[in-house]
């Protein structure tokens, strides 16, 4: 495994720990100089090392602190930082954060570093961007070593205000996860839903046009009907007209006979 990369968090030269072949012999060692401190996992500050929850009843209250904060500065970052350890040509290097106090100009620095990494690594100022957030992390970790060489407590709340950001990012990263899985299952229900709902679409337009089918049947049986009853009633008001004119001619008939017969009785 190659050398980690540059951070903004300042650390000590790296130290050879051991090699290949003496690797027990600096298992011994290593545990009998560093109080068997974990090995860093690349990210620095990026968890809660397990020695802290023996270290700071700041951070824990409920748990009894073995080491207070007056003990040696060295062994108070190696447990809020953990080293780095990475091996390279067979042999095991370590380097811890360094405990060199800093000044005013070292701050300045700092911030011109952050942003010339920012710049460099082509970080997004705006949104979700890993790049910026991971140089960030490195620079609130640098910040925190600096205030605990000064001051062990001011830098023990400080990781307590790390440790709680970073629960707040995990709950949010947790809700985000959560709600992009909530919304992949209703848009799978969606095209469930949007399947079913096209085959009754399908459904209810063959059955509109059955009954459009029905209606042009019904509407053709109607006009032949109305048809029939027209006709009917042509021949019907023609055959009365016919009787009428019978009638009345008949009635003029028998009124020019009845007026015949009065006049031959007079």
């Amino acid at each position: 495994m190659a050398a980690p990369p540059d951070s903004l968090l300042r650390y000590c030269p790296p130290v050879l720990v051991s090699r290949r072949g003496d690797r027990a012999s600096a298992g011994v060692s290593r545990r009998g100089t560093r109080r068997g401190m974990p090995r860093s996992a690349g990210a620095e500050g990026s968890a809660i090392p397990c020695p802290l929850l023996r270290l700071c009843p700041l951070l824990f209250p409920q748990t009894p602190a073995s080491i207070s904060a007056t003990q040696k500065p060295q062994e108070l970052l190696n447990a809020i930082l953990p080293p780095r350890e990475w091996e390279e040509a067979h042999k095991l290097w370590v380097q811890e954060v360094s405990t060199a106090p800093s000044t005013r100009r070292d701050v300045v620095m700092l911030q011109e570093q952050l942003d010339r990494q920012l710049q460099q690594r082509q970080a997004r100022e705006t949104g979700l961007c890993p790049v910026r957030r991971e140089l960030y992390t490195q620079c609130f970790d640098e910040l925190i070593r600096q205030t605990t060489v000064s001051c062990a407590e001011r830098g023990l709340l400080l990781l307590r205000v790390r440790d709680e950001l970073q629960l707040s990012l995990a709950a949010y990263q947790a809700l985000y996860e959560s709600s992009v899985a909530f919304g992949v299952r209703k848009a799978l229900q969606a095209e469930q839903g949007k399947a079913h709902l096209e085959k009754r679409i399908a459904e209810l337009e063959e059955e509109k046009r059955d009954l459009e089918k029905q209606v042009s049947e019904e509407k053709a049986k109607c006009e032949a009907i109305e048809r029939q009853e027209t006709e009917r009633r042509e021949i019907e008001g023609k055959k009365h007209s016919e009787e009428v004119l019978f009638l009345k001619r008949t009635n003029q008939q028998l009124k020019a006979q009845l007026e015949c017969i009065i006049a031959a009785k007079n």
